[in-house]
């Protein structure tokens, strides 16, 4: 067999960076629960100021330190020896209310290695595994770095592109939000919304549970949150049901649309917002694809085959979720109200 070296080591190039950014996982969590780049966004430090700050030992944080250097996540001047965070680094490693929550998303990876075990039974038996059945790192990984998102776009960009809704909530309306999880997006938008009703509905107990308490925390007395999915909740007339990142995870997408559908007063509005992904899968080999269907394989898929549901994924694109919303669910129309390079935000209409 004939070896192109070139082609060879472009591929070990790409491998190794590969292996590097997965053997780096768990220090991102690391420099997260330890406070280190919280420490390191202070100013520019030493390794052993930077122990100090952040109250860890000097040795190994010289090397995490060398790890995020060489990673691209922390910057070092070698005149003087100092290590920093630029701006945007700081925005997306040590804010939680930046646009991006990089270290929340890395609770998602280690909740993929604690599930590991049923992974590989899944991938053989073509079982499921139910979203409660995964170590409580998912729940709190999921509600940071889509957060971060929501808190970036749903009040200045996501519901004013919706049509009419936004006065709706002013004078005082009434939304469901349907697989809520921990409430970001609810309690976001009840405290942004005061006079409007918000409820909140996830099957899952717990994440109701952690809902109820954030929401007090946040003085958001105009939003519940009640343990039903997302074909069984009791409540109608509602002006605004939304979905944030979990229609696909679903095991009954179309009774959830056909619900929603439903429950909607004649004039109201449905806001799907899904992971970004085009219809075609040569339109999602890329970065974003990459990790969407890293997440969907091991996380979105299984919880949905756990219900026998059609495992739409988390790279459904536009046109399956028509089929889901329109033709399945009993939506008149629907359209792409807004995107990020995360999102793609849909609108449907009875």
């Amino acid at each position: 067999m004939s070896i192109d070296e070139a082609k060879l080591h472009e591929f070990l190039g790409k491998a190794v960076g590969d292996l590097g950014a997965a053997i780096s996982a768990t220090l991102m969590i690391v420099g997260d629960r330890l406070g280190l780049y919280k420490a390191l966004a202070q100013g520019a430090t030493t390794s052993q100021e930077l122990a100090q700050r952040s109250g860890t030992n000097e040795r190994y944080v010289r090397e995490w330190l060398g790890n995020q250097v060489a990673g691209g996540y922390v910057q070092y001047d070698q005149g003087s020896g100092l290590y920093s965070l630029g701006d945007e680094q700081r925005l997306c490693l040590a804010d939680p209310a930046g646009p991006v929550d990089l270290p929340g998303a890395y609770f998602i990876v280690e909740a993929a290695f604690h599930a590991l075990d049923r992974t590989v039974d899944n991938f053989r038996s073509g079982n499921g595994m139910e979203w409660g059945d995964h170590h409580p790192c998912l729940f709190h990984g999921t509600e940071r770095f889509f957060r971060a998102s929501y808190n970036a776009n749903l009040l200045d960009s996501w519901l004013p592109a919706l049509d009419g809704a936004i006065d709706k909530l002013r004078s005082g309306g009434k939304v469901a939000d349907v697989g809520c999880g921990h409430g970001a997006s609810t309690i976001l938008m009840a405290k942004a919304f005061p006079a409007t009703e918000f409820v909140g509905y996830d099957y899952h107990p717990a994440s109701i549970a952690v809902a109820g308490e954030r929401a007090a925390a946040a003085g958001a007395r105009n939003a519940r949150f009640e343990v039903a999915d997302a074909t069984s909740y009791g409540d109608r007339d509602f002006d605004l049901i939304a979905f944030f990142d979990c229609l696909h995870d679903m095991g009954d997408p179309v009774g959830a649309a056909r619900h929603a559908r439903s429950a909607l007063k004649a004039n109201g509005h449905c806001m799907i917002v899904e992971p970004f992904a085009g219809d075609r899968i040569e339109d999602n080999l890329n970065p974003v694809g990459r990790v969407y269907y890293g997440a969907s394989s091991q996380i979105c898929v299984p919880v949905s085959l756990a219900r026998h549901g059609p495992a739409l994924g988390a790279q459904a694109g536009e046109a399956r979720l028509r089929e889901v919303v329109v033709e399945g669910g009993g939506f008149s129309r629907m359209r792409r109200a807004a995107e990020t390079p995360f999102n793609i935000v849909l609108e449907a209409r009875p």
